[in-house]
């Protein structure tokens, strides 16, 4: 088996460690129905639709209890 000549300096090693760990951002698209940011082959987000067709009906959000600073 192969082994090293000269040894690796903590910095090398580290870099070389270190490479696999870096994160991507997600590539996103926008959506032709609403024009929100979704990533590419997943079903938007806030419409619901994927490639034309409505997949999931996204539901609404309740409105909760006014504030009462808002009533008086």
């Amino acid at each position: 088996m192969a082994n090293p000549k000269r040894r690796h300096t903590r910095s090398r090693r580290d870099m070389r460690r270190a490479s696999n760990w870096r994160l991507e951002i997600p590539a996103l698209t926008h959506c032709p129905q609403c024009h929100a940011a979704k990533r590419t082959h997943h079903i938007c987000p806030s419409c619901g639709f994927y490639d034309g067709q409505l997949l999931r009906p996204v539901k609404e959000k309740k409105k909760g209890k006014e504030s009462p600073e808002a009533e008086g």
